[in-house]
């Protein structure tokens, strides 16, 4: 990371772990194409295959059932895909939180009129009696809800979607982009029946991703058709370098998960204490009502531009975000907010701020001595401006 400054945006990407760069420099020396069968070729399957393995154990799925993608998006992509089934009737529709990544809100392979949102309550949680009645008489359909939500944290009840969804006869995908490395989760123990990752939430390279299957399913159809590659699930010759990489991060990541994110949740604590205390009245939280990734907050005040809040943190040295990375240079409120209910106001005024495993208590202090300032300045302006009024 950039030397004197804070990274507080770990939600948009992480550094790269040591055992990543490590796997990656190693896997530059193979010249092997993975599907070669001479020992140049055999070598690289078995880093190939070896990184499989490494992400299989950390979700509780089988090496077969991994398919390695070039990102979170495509993985999204791939999952949405008409015609999918588990039983013997195929999905036709395609139902998705209205708090979704837009990767998945823009419907992947269905058609625009086959694609209905699920509404969400104030905190961000999938309402799952609007899920029942949307399934309820209806054909077959996929249901896509994130364990995670990536701007608030808040942590969706899969266990609970998953059995509705496969009552109404329905196949569940679940984009565990952001709660990957993070909590615990096994793709069975979820009930989910295809499940999203990616490589660079997680310590591993940009450019990577996954997509995780359920034995009993049948499909997706292929994006990328071509050669055999991945079991004729996406062709292409695979990424082997970025592929080892979020091997070696799976696989650091998880052991370290549960001390990692104890300490991450007490920083946290800290932090929405101190913005709290400083903003008054005015700061909201946001799902802070309900269980959330131990990393992410969602901070707000009314009126206060978020825009203007993280050039402000950025000008004071630390990096936060006013929500997704890929859509907060967009001038344009939070889609999340506004489905939880929220004004145009409030959903402006957002602003992220996540932490990793090597955030620290200076760090926070840092954060808070900043929005101190930045708290100041919005108080003086509020004040002139009111002035100017008489």
């Amino acid at each position: 990371m950039t030397p004197n400054r804070v990274y507080l945006d770990w939600n948009a990407t992480t550094p790269l772990r040591p055992e990543a760069k490590a796997a990656m420099t190693s896997a530059l020396d193979l010249v092997g194409n993975p599907s070669s069968i001479h020992a140049e070729g055999r070598a690289a399957r078995g880093l190939l295959e070896q990184a499989r393995a490494q992400l299989a154990e950390a979700v509780g799925g089988a090496p077969r059932d991994i398919v390695f993608t070039s990102g979170g998006t495509e993985a999204d992509a791939l999952a949405l895909t008409p015609g999918l089934r588990i039983g013997s009737e195929p999905v036709e529709r395609l139902l998705i939180s209205a708090i979704e990544h837009a990767a998945v809100l823009s419907g992947g392979q269905f058609p625009a009129g086959c694609i209905d949102a699920i509404r969400v309550t104030a905190e961000g949680v999938v309402d799952l009696d609007h899920l029942r009645s949307m399934l309820a008489g209806g054909p077959p359909a996929l249901v896509s809800v994130m364990l995670a939500n990536n701007e608030t944290g808040a942590l969706q009840p899969i266990r609970e979607v998953a059995e509705i969804v496969h009552e109404a006869g329905g196949v569940l995908h679940v984009d565990a982009i952001q709660a990957f490395g993070k909590i615990p989760f096994g793709i069975k123990e979820l009930g989910a029946d295809l499940v999203s990752l990616s490589a660079h939430k997680i310590g591993g390279p940009k450019g990577v991703g996954a997509l995780v299957l359920s034995p009993k399913l049948v499909g997706p159809e292929p994006l990328l058709r071509g050669g055999g590659q991945e079991l004729g699930r996406r062709a292409g010759t695979e990424n082997l370098i970025g592929i080892a990489g979020f091997g070696a991060a799976g696989a650091a990541a998880i052991p370290a998960m549960a001390d990692d994110m104890a300490r991450i949740e007490g920083l946290r604590t800290r932090l929405e204490a101190g913005l709290r205390h400083i903003a008054g009245d005015d700061g909201v939280i946001l799902s802070a009502g309900v269980p959330r990734l131990p990393n992410t907050t969602l901070f707000a005040v009314p009126g206060l531009r978020a825009e203007t809040a993280v050039i402000g943190f950025d000008l004071a040295g630390i990096a936060v975000s006013s929500g997704s990375a890929c859509s907060s240079g967009k001038v344009q409120p939070s889609h999340v907010l506004e489905a939880m209910g929220f004004g145009p106001e409030l959903a402006r005024s957002a602003i992220r701020i996540s932490l990793g495993w090597s955030s620290s208590e200076s760090d926070i202090d840092c954060c808070l001595e900043a929005w101190r300032k930045l708290a100041g300045n919005i108080a003086r302006r509020d004040r002139e401006t009111v002035l100017e009024r008489f």
